[in-house]
């Protein structure tokens, strides 16, 4: 079961987007963090404090020597739970609650996003998708798909250029202030994938 902590550190909407950054770019300097998220640098040092107290990142050995900024990245991939984790504590499964709707928020948000695009991407508009079905389940059977879901997700991630993505060893060396790996594919951009399924109503 997670702990509370994290998920509550991890839903707080500059945390989402630092950690979200991490998990994507690997190894970074706190400077390029703030730079790239439009924030303050001790914004983001302050953040980054509580992500660590979570357990959800952690500081990265210095890949310059520079010694004057400090370097993080995320410990962990994910995190999953639900507010019945923590009937036992009325207080914490009205965190965890918070917790699924601003997830939730953070999932439409970036979908209306996607809609309110201006600049043209007719590639990207016809790799982008929307699923949704409705059926007959029992609690087991959607728990199957879940776990059918994210073994697709794991295997499609793992497929992408397998050994070309971020490398965030301790041992990396490197000049500039970030890691760029991530942005030496051409043709790739972050993308987000998102699905719910849940009881509901015809």
């Amino acid at each position: 079961m997670e702990q509370i902590e994290a998920i509550t550190a991890v839903h707080h909407p500059v945390r989402r987007r630092i950690y979200d950054y991490l998990s994507l770019h690997g190894t970074t300097q706190v400077t390029t963090l703030a730079r790239e998220l439009g924030q303050q640098v001790g914004s983001v040092s302050h953040h980054l404090r509580m992500l660590k107290r979570a357990g959800v990142v952690e500081q990265a050995p210095d890949r310059t020597g520079d010694r004057r900024t400090s370097w993080w990245r995320a410990s962990r991939q994910g995190l999953s739970w639900s507010a019945d984790d923590f009937s036992g504590s009325p207080a914490d499964a009205l965190l965890a609650r918070e917790a699924e709707r601003a997830n939730v928020e953070t999932h439409v948000g970036r979908l209306r996003a996607w809609h309110r695009r201006t600049a043209p991407l007719p590639e990207w508009s016809r790799a982008a998708f929307s699923i949704d079905t409705v059926a007959w389940a029992t609690p087991d059977e959607l728990a199957a798909l879940s776990a059918a879901m994210r073994e697709t997700f794991a295997a499609w991630q793992a497929g992408l250029a397998a050994g070309d993505g971020p490398d965030d060893g301790p041992d990396d060396d490197a000049d500039d202030d970030t890691n760029d790996d991530a942005d030496d594919r051409p043709g790739r951009m972050p993308v987000f994938v998102f699905a719910h399924g849940f009881p509901t109503v015809p």
